[in-house]
């Protein structure tokens, strides 16, 4: 139960939007649970990722991001269109034990205008979490977060 940002759009049905939000809260507690239970020797469990976690780090972050309120962006599955600006979350490429996190949008949508704001926004959010969020800018000026769980003894 997570939104990496590269699945379909959501139904505009408020009722879904209401049954969404209120599935990925119990799932975020579940998320901070692990964390009190498993992270005993942290000053603050809530506050270090869990090694079930780092195990899944896109899911992870997926979770924490949309738990946060930040949307996800989303894909057409037919077109393979991008339909929504909002985050997309993925496995990072050139470092193990990292994810990826971009700002899309559909073209023309202002995304790009926005990636800054918004992966500062995500990385604020990640970083309360106890995560490692890094802004980067890639080919072509393209902003990205490098997330990855703290060092050992931080």
């Amino acid at each position: 139960m997570y939104d990496d940002g590269d699945g379909p759009p959501r139904a505009g049905d408020p009722r879904a939007t209401e049954t969404r939000a209120a599935e990925v809260r119990v799932a975020f507690e579940g998320l901070l649970q692990i964390r009190r239970l498993t992270n005993t020797d942290a000053a603050d469990p809530e506050a270090t990722p869990a090694v079930w976690e780092r195990g899944r780090m896109v899911r992870a972050v997926a979770l924490a991001l949309e738990a946060s309120g930040i949307a996800p962006s989303a894909v057409d599955a037919s077109s393979g269109q991008r339909m929504a600006t909002g985050y997309r979350v993925r496995a990072g490429e050139d470092e193990p034990d990292t994810v990826t996190v971009e700002w899309l949008g559909p073209h023309g949508s202002g995304a790009a205008a926005q990636e800054e704001s918004a992966l500062t926004e995500c990385a604020r959010v990640l970083e309360r979490l106890g995560w490692d969020a890094l802004l980067y800018r890639g080919r072509g000026r393209h902003r990205f977060l490098e997330v990855r769980a703290p060092h050992p003894g931080r």
